[in-house]
């Protein structure tokens, strides 16, 4: 659904006021950030500010046989189920910190992500497609010891390891970029934080920036207290209120309760750790669901430092005899590190969502050296309600994925990332679409940043 003129025109206003405020933060004063070479200030900008420049770009090739078990171009069908595509993306940003008399600091930080996608990609992933457009535009003000701090603008927000919100903008379709992802600021945040003790006190609002074609005006406000005990041990509990349109009628209204907990609870023993997280949605009959996941894992002693670790995750799907929607919702979820919370580099990057889906994970993370990090992922998906994946499955048994991946620091400004991985389709999938085949995929990332 597309904004209204007046609405069109007061976002316009506000983003004006924000880059005037900025700007204006930024040409005030300006010096080297503490860990740049002191006493130097870049050509042409006043000083009396920190300033941090950045320059992030990636390129990436996909490519993968037996796409999603269905023709990839039903439009013009050929027989051929196989896809390459590639993506590429720049993103240059300005950062300024700015310390008043008593230590407190004014912050803000300008950046844009420009991404294309092409070379034949598929439909799924948006076709050939680019855009140029602002990420992050906010300042800030965080007091001297760090216990108060409020952020407004365009800016990023992450919520635990990034179940239900991470990502504040969408990707792919006419923006590109589907897998890249490169941009990751709400279209406008508002966000207070306070600090006291171990404990963390988190007001926000959040609107996202959604895809021009695919607009659900989805908003939230929220309230978030997180308890550390020690280094070890990070408590949290959340309360979301949503509001979006006709588009998304099952987040106008909906309330999410959200409580999680992070930690290697035994001192002589840290090399044990447990994540555990439950989420309840609920609003009347639009949307009545929840997800769940645990997670086990043990960091062992030797010179390849494997670590191993099991998860079991739930999230509820919808009955179709019901009047009620039993639906998860994923909202904003996002990329903590591989097989979260996308996942499956095949599944779950292309075909399955975090609805009506069951997966058993179980990970081997090694480092062969401080410059490369490597491991598999194997994944066993079912479905919680196989009626609702389509009226002729019966089956619960969606399908095994093993991804091998492998990150490789060049140095401090380049990384490579390589996966292979294959997913054998289970019954349900059979059921569904008639395919049999293994689904194949590879994929070649390099991104550079300074």
């Amino acid at each position: 659904m597309h904004l209204t003129t007046r609405s069109a025109n007061v976002r316009r206003l506000i983003c004006k006021a924000l880059i005037g405020s900025v700007l204006t933060f930024i040409l005030a004063a300006g010096r080297v950030c503490a860990d740049d070479k002191p006493g130097l200030t870049p050509p042409g900008l006043p000083e009396g500010v920190d300033w941090k420049f950045h320059f992030d770009a990636t390129w990436g090739t996909f490519g993968f046989a037996n796409s999603l078990y269905r023709n990839p171009r039903p439009d013009s069908p050929s027989g051929d189920l196989s896809d390459n595509w590639s993506e590429g993306s720049i993103k240059p940003a300005i950062a300024a910190t700015y310390t008043l008399g008593n230590s407190s600091q004014i912050y803000g930080k300008v950046s844009g992500v420009g991404e294309r996608t092409y070379s034949a990609p598929p439909p799924l992933v948006g076709g050939t497609a680019s855009s140029f457009e602002v990420d992050d535009l906010y300042i800030g003000w965080k007091s001297s010891d760090d216990a108060l701090d409020f952020t407004i603008g365009r800016a990023p927000y992450k919520l635990g390891h990034g179940l239900l919100l991470y990502d504040g903008s969408a990707e792919g379709g006419s923006r590109g970029g589907y897998w890249t992802n490169a941009r990751k600021a709400f279209e406008f945040a508002a966000i207070g934080k306070l600090k006291v003790g171990g404990s963390t006190f988190e007001a926000f609002y959040l609107k996202r920036d959604e895809l021009p074609e695919a607009r659900t005006d989805s908003k939230i406000a929220g309230f978030n207290y997180e308890y550390a005990i020690g280094e070890d041990t990070t408590l949290g509990a959340t309360y979301l209120k949503l509001h979006a349109n006709a588009e998304a009628p099952q987040r106008d209204g909906l309330n999410v309760y959200d409580v999680r907990a992070f930690t290697a609870p035994f001192p002589n023993l840290k090399a044990l750790s447990f994540e555990l997280e439950y989420a309840k949605e609920d609003n009347g009959d639009a949307l009545h669901s929840y997800a769940w996941n645990a997670l086990v894992g043990y960091q062992f002693e030797s010179k390849w430092q494997p670590k191993l670790s099991y998860r079991y995750a739930f999230f509820e799907g919808d009955n179709p005899n019901t009047v009620k929607n039993e639906g998860f919702d994923s909202l904003f979820t996002g990329f903590y590190d591989w097989g979260t919370w996308w996942q499956g580099e095949i599944a779950g990057e292309y075909f399955l969502s975090n609805s009506n889906l069951i997966s058993h994970q179980l990970r081997v993370h090694t480092k062969p050296s401080e410059s490369i990090g490597t491991g598999l992922i194997f994944y066993d998906f079912r479905l919680d309600k196989p009626a609702s994946f389509g009226e002729q499955v019966t089956s619960d048994k969606v399908g095994e994925e093993l991804d091998w991946y492998m990150d490789w620091a060049l140095n401090d400004n380049f990384t490579f990332s390589f996966v292979a991985a294959a997913a054998e389709p289970g019954k349900a999938i059979e059921q569904a679409t008639g395919r049999t085949s293994t689904f194949y995929y590879g994929m070649i990332f390099a991104a550079y940043s300074f």
